[in-house]
């Protein structure tokens, strides 16, 4: 009896003390990151990320109010190929997009967005980086990470997150077209395309990087992702197309994504002076989404919010398969 009353004093004991040191670590983060707002926002009466909080029993932002503060003014349209692509992020990550972008109605009675910290964060990375506005508030969430002892200090990398599902969810509308439009041997027909942009099958161009073929996509940089899926989005459209025009089949769905390929190729190597295949490796997409997994932990720990369960089935099937 005696040994089992200390067991439970020695838990209870254990307990407390982990409460105390994980109460402590929020509280330093959240000092730091008050203080480096105020570093990064020193003009008078300029709001800075923080001061948009709400809170109602939860912590979020206001999609209107962090398009203003990112120097979008009004623009929704233009800010919402951000807040989709934080969508597309974490729907990738396997991170219930539902729990983190909620919709809702401003006090100006006009639809709007709840974001989480880690949704703000997503689409702040996610968002043009031309505007001085998105560059500052970049700075501030790759200090934040900082805090984290995470080492995300490319948003580069963090929008290859959102590309990568696109081309994933791209792929699974082109395999669709592809079988209606008679193609029954699809690698081949996926190395026509290959062959088209990068003048080289998938395996000879995993080869000629030094990587597994089956991590092709892991490497690529967010513009050979934008390159790739625009290639994806024309074929299918061009597949569409020639089925209109009563042409179909194997071999004719092979030449046209061919065809696309090579006009890609021609695109790439204006804009860039670089043949697609010699385009630089980044850092692999994986390590990458490891990182904001646990990004994401830290935030809602910043906030208090109560984990939710894991992602619901309806992300999984949005996941789908490359």
């Amino acid at each position: 009896m005696a040994q089992a009353v200390t067991r439970f004093f020695a838990f209870a004991f254990t307990g407390l003390i982990n409460f105390i040191i994980c109460s402590f670590q929020r509280t330093f983060i959240v000092n730091e990151l008050k203080k480096f707002s105020d570093l990064i926002d020193p003009q008078e009466g300029f709001v800075t990320f923080e001061q948009l909080r709400h809170e109602n029993g939860n912590t979020y932002w206001l999609a209107s109010e962090l398009m203003r503060r990112l120097g979008y003014g009004d623009d929704m349209k233009s800010f919402y190929k951000a807040i989709n692509r934080a969508n597309k992020a974490m729907t990738g990550l396997g991170i219930d997009p539902f729990s983190n972008i909620a919709k809702a109605t401003n006090a100006d009675g006009n639809d709007d967005y709840r974001l989480t910290r880690f949704a703000s964060y997503l689409v702040v990375m996610n968002a043009n980086p031309q505007k001085p506005e998105v560059a500052q508030a970049q700075a501030y969430f790759i200090a934040m990470t900082r805090q984290f002892e995470l080492w995300l200090e490319n948003p580069e990398d963090v929008t290859r997150v959102a590309f990568r599902q696109e081309i994933r969810e791209k792929n699974r509308q082109l395999s669709g077209t592809a079988n209606h439009f008679g193609v029954t041997l699809y690698d081949r027909f996926q190395n026509a395309g290959y062959l088209g942009m990068y003048n080289m099958m998938n395996v000879q161009l995993a080869e000629h990087r030094g990587i597994d073929k089956s991590e092709l996509l892991e490497y690529m940089g967010s513009k050979e992702m934008a390159a790739n899926l625009f290639r994806i989005e024309m074929t299918e459209s061009r597949l569409k197309e020639l089925e209109k025009q009563g042409i179909s089949g194997q071999n004719a769905a092979e030449r046209a994504h061919r065809e696309v390929g090579n006009d890609v190729r021609q695109v790439v190597k204006k804009n860039t002076g670089k043949n697609p295949e010699d385009l630089p490796i980044e850092r692999r997409l994986p390590d990458i989404q490891k990182q904001l997994k646990i990004g994401h932990k830290e935030m809602r720990k910043i906030d208090g919010n109560t984990p939710k369960k894991k992602i619901a089935k309806r992300t999984k099937k949005q996941n789908g398969s490359k």
